[in-house]
């Protein structure tokens, strides 16, 4: 494998209006390995500093090279850039900051000459406040757009309408004093709330996701799928028993976390509307993987993905808690296929993403070990479900310091120093180990590059054979030939810590894996005889009967009779 840099950028004519989906079985996207790209951080081709289309078309090669299946692209919709990207104005057009929809077309077109399927985020739950559709409501209580968001009286006294709290800190209401009422936003304040109960929001949502459908996209990821709704009545929620939420990014200290989100989301009548969203990507052959941040993330996945007529897979944050153990991984998989009802629920897993701690630091806990990320990277490709990767994650890159001079992150900001928000898994990606900026830009970067992540850069990775990102390669391309693990069921053993051990079967072809989570040698008696596994790259220790010896983070994968 060789990276291809920016300067070797290939010459793609897209088709007209974009390109036609990859050709491939129906359900590609079971088991699929998607490979995250934040787009702002992953190469900057104009030298401005920030990363854009182009920049990802040119390391295309390299994504395909790596073995996965699929892209999901960050998104990069004209915005004002207050969420960086997450606050959108413009959902049928590219930021300037990016490109063009001309570059997005030649980008999914050489995707698909090398296979990869093309994932891009919509966020349809909230707009920018600079959307013109918000700009035209907040006027008045008359004009045409009146009721597209989220609007409330004030309580006698003036103050907001209940106690609804945004995820970013402080109330979910702010005042707008041409309308004199409060208006919704369950995340920045430039984040307003699309009223989903109104008929015409629906439609034009939907009008929006067929534009990119028509653009030649494969599949969407849905941001914050289950915010789409709230309660007619504005009821208050209740308070937490603990403050400890399935979202990533809610920490002890903002007072999100100290309610139950019983009205402010994960209404009922998001359901109807899924439906309404299936029944168009059905038309058009594509798919969909919906984000889920909620108290009951697994039951709310469960439910969104139930009956092959909503959503084709839910993305939680059941792993990406500090916790670092066989029970967490096992309790989340179990109770999640507990929660699936019969020819429907699949899951999408993940272990870091834009909105929290990379993995091998907040997992690793100092831990500096090739073989830990290598065996990370093997425990959630061999879990029942789809799996993201995001960027970085393939070269073992630990959470970047930002100093809080550099913090451009709003929650960070506000949270700072218990929270330091987002920035330090934001920061660029480094292609080279070339100072000072690794191969990202020639131009100081939006975000620093972070020192410590110049060795481990992918032209350095690339020319060592025992590097974590030779292991992803190795390792995807022999779990893509293996039935069970991409789509088969899942048993897993009782096994003390630190095994986790289990079975996955389809087609005759039945697995057991068993991984030692912890950097000390582990005996693990194996609960049936097998037939040792080759081929996988993990270190697989020694098999004297059924007694495993694994090594430090080693990993061991057997065929069963």
């Amino acid at each position: 494998m060789s990276p291809l840099l920016a300067s070797d950028s290939p010459q793609v004519t897209p088709a007209p209006g974009g390109s036609t989906p990859v050709q491939s079985a129906p359900e590609w996207w079971r088991g699929a390995a998607i490979y995250q790209i934040y787009p702002r951080s992953f190469q900057d081709t104009n030298g401005d500093g920030v990363g854009d289309l182009p920049g990802i078309t040119a390391h295309l090669p390299y994504v395909a090279d790596l073995g996965v299946d699929a892209i999901w692209i960050s998104p990069f919709f004209t915005s004002p850039m207050k969420d960086f990207g997450y606050d959108v104005s413009n959902y049928r057009d590219v930021d300037p900051t990016f490109g063009t929809l001309a570059d997005f077309d030649q980008l999914v077109a050489e995707a698909h000459r090398l296979g990869l399927k093309v994932l891009i985020d919509q966020v349809l739950s909230h707009s920018s406040d600079q959307h013109a559709w918000f700009k035209e409501s907040r006027t008045n209580r008359t004009n045409p757009k009146a009721d597209w968001y989220v609007w409330a009286e004030a309580r006698p006294d003036g103050t907001p309408p209940n106690n609804w709290q945004s995820v970013f800190g402080g109330s979910a209401w702010s005042w707008e004093p041409r309308r004199r009422q409060y208006f919704m936003h369950n995340f920045l304040e430039s984040q307003p709330d699309l009223n989903f109960h109104h008929e015409a929001v629906q439609a034009q949502v939907l009008e929006e996701v067929a534009f990119w459908m028509k653009r030649g996209v494969d599949g969407f990821r849905f941001d914050a799928c289950n915010f789409h709704f709230h309660d007619r009545k504005l009821r208050n929620n209740p308070p937490a028993r603990y403050n400890k939420l399935e979202l990533s990014t809610v920490q002890e200290g903002n007072p999100y976390g100290c309610q139950i989100h019983r009205y402010d989301k994960s209404r009922p009548e998001n359901l109807p509307f899924l439906k309404r969203l299936r029944s168009l990507m059905d038309q058009y052959g594509v798919m969909s993987v919906g984000e889920v941040g909620d108290e009951g993330a697994l039951a709310t996945m469960a439910e969104y993905t139930a009956d092959g007529d909503k959503l084709h897979m839910a993305y939680g944050f059941s792993l990406f808690t500090e916790e670092f153990s066989a029970a967490r991984i096992r309790s989340v998989v179990q109770d999640y296929e507990r929660l699936i009802r019969p020819g429907g629920g699949w899951g999408c897993w993940s272990l870091s993403n834009h909105d929290c701690v990379r993995v091998v630091t907040r997992w690793g806990k100092g831990i500096d070990d090739p073989a830990f990320a290598k065996l990370l990277v093997a425990v959630l490709g061999s879990l029942r479900g789809s799996f993201c990767i995001y960027q970085g994650e393939e070269l073992a890159l630990p959470q970047a310091e930002v100093p809080y001079d550099r913090l451009i992150d709003p929650y960070g900001i506000t949270f700072w120093p218990d929270f330091k928000g987002r920035d330090g898994c934001r920061t660029p990606m480094p292609w080279t180990a070339e100072q000072p900026w690794g191969g990202f830009s020639t131009v100081e970067p939006w975000l620093p590059m972070y020192p410590d992540h110049l060795s481990r850069a992918v032209a350095t990775q690339a020319l060592n054979p025992d590097s974590v990102l030779h292991f992803y390669q190795q390792f995807l391309a022999w779990r893509k030939a293996s039935a069970a693990l991409r789509t088969g069921s899942i048993h897993f053993y009782r096994s003390p810590e630190p095994i986790l051990a289990l079975r996955r079967e389809a087609d005759g072809e039945r697995i057991l894996a068993a991984f030692n989570l912890s950097p000390q040698e582990i005996q693990y008696t194996l609960p049936a005889p097998v037939q040792p596994m080759a081929g996988h790259g993990l270190n697989a220790g020694r098999l004297e009967g059924r007694t495993l010896h694994l090594p430090p983070w080693g990993g061991f994968f057997g065929r069963l009779a």
